[in-house]
């Protein structure tokens, strides 16, 4: 796993009731990463989790957090979500 700094090694992150209602609900793994329009929340048939991804677990599914998104964020809501299907 790559190197994760200091200070971001106890984020806290706030997840929206909707957003994990969302997520178990559909039973599949996302991952928020960086769109041109800002960050989005995919599911990783879309954008593949990396290494240095914060983990969240949520039910039996996992929210992967990029690196680049979490020095950013702290807060996720559901209007994030893409909602294509894959």
């Amino acid at each position: 796993m790559g190197v994760i700094p200091t200070f971001m090694q106890q984020l806290v992150f706030d997840l929206d009731p909707d957003l994990v209602e969302y997520i178990k609900n559909k039973g599949r793994d996302y991952r928020v990463c960086t769109s041109c329009a800002g960050p989005v929340i995919l599911p990783v048939e879309y954008k593949k989790p990396k290494e240095t991804d914060f983990r969240i677990k949520i039910g039996e599914n996992t929210l992967f957090v990029s690196a680049v998104q979490a020095k950013y964020i702290r807060k996720f809501t559901r209007d994030m979500v893409y909602d294509g299907e894959v």
